[in-house]
């Protein structure tokens, strides 16, 4: 059963183009993930499904519930953690997981409250002021929020920006347990080592596009299986290699490349093209390709 259906949708802001005909399915149990550079469109796609704007085409359902015509049903079946930290100053923790309990017909939830903030280790925050809290716990309670009536979609817009590794690792344990249980989990991160750890299958949007979506594994596939990074201590890259270039140097370091290799055996034809040069290599390592180098490439190139 598809969890969200995604159909040329579309959103401008004025002048802006936010989405420009975004399509995509999302399956039910999915580990879904939703990447982007700033500005491609992430968090008004996610908007847009969290019933927060409407779209000016296109549409969106929810376990086959449409979000703008039938929305107190497609409200039901998604929890989103967003990337902002609000929250009502005026309440405990439990407290405002109660209310929040109550906006879905939920008054008598407190075992599952309980065991929320157990796996997200605020139980002993429970009757604790919100305004009292750390960043770091008030994130942990928008996610709490997110999940306190069990939806069947979980939608988390940067959940770890700016946390601690502790509340990452607690977070993604309870996310990976309820994903397993059957919820579906959209995920938008601009940590792809999570992103790759987590997803099965992801969709990277560009200015509002959808520019790549597949598996991860296909995605990896896509890029040769290894690459070779190199560190020059004097010369540069000869013009015979440059098709081989991954990405373009980074400005902090213009003397590193990654070069893609389709075999092993490719490295010593690519080190004599380097001495024939006059380069003289000060670091040279042999990695695997990795998310962050699709990434790259796609965002460079526009597509693989």
């Amino acid at each position: 059963m598809t969890a969200i259906q995604i159909s040329n949708v579309e959103k401008r802001y004025k002048s802006l183009q936010a989405l420009g005909g975004v399509s995509l399915s999302i399956e039910e149990g999915e580990f879904f993930g939703l990447l982007g550079p700033n500005g491609a469109g992430k968090t008004t796609l996610i908007s847009i499904v969290a019933g927060l704007i409407r779209p000016d085409g296109g549409k969106v359902t929810i376990h086959g519930h449409d979000v703008s015509g039938d929305f107190r049903a497609a409200r039901k079946m998604l929890g989103v953690v967003p990337q902002e930290l609000v929250f009502d100053p005026f309440f405990t923790v439990r407290e405002t997981l109660r209310l929040q309990s109550g906006y879905f017909g939920l008054p008598n939830n407190d075992a599952w409250i309980d065991e929320v903030m157990h796996n997200l280790d605020l139980t002993n925050k429970a009757d604790t002021n919100m305004r009292a809290l750390s960043g770091g716990m008030k994130r942990r309670v928008l996610v709490a929020q997110a999940l306190v009536h069990k939806p069947p979609v979980i939608v988390l817009d940067e959940p770890t920006a700016g946390v601690d590794v502790e509340l990452r690792q607690t977070l993604w344990k309870f996310i990976s347990r309820l994903n397993r249980e059957g919820h579906t989990v959209v995920l938008t991160t601009h940590y792809l080592e999570e992103a790759q750890a987590m997803c099965k299958r992801v969709a990277m949007l560009k200015s509002g596009k959808v520019v790549a979506l597949d598996t991860m594994a296909a995605l990896i596939r896509r890029i040769s299986g290894s690459q070779l990074v190199l560190h020059m201590k004097q010369g540069v890259l000869p013009e015979a290699l440059r098709p081989l270039l991954i990405h373009p140097a980074e400005a902090d370091q213009p003397h590193k490349y990654s070069l893609r290799i389709n075999d092993y055996a490719e490295v010593e034809g690519i080190l004599a093209g380097l001495r024939q040069a006059g380069v003289l290599i000060d670091e040279m390592q042999l990695q695997q390709a990795d998310l962050e180098d699709i990434f790259l490439q796609i965002m460079d190139k526009g597509s693989l």
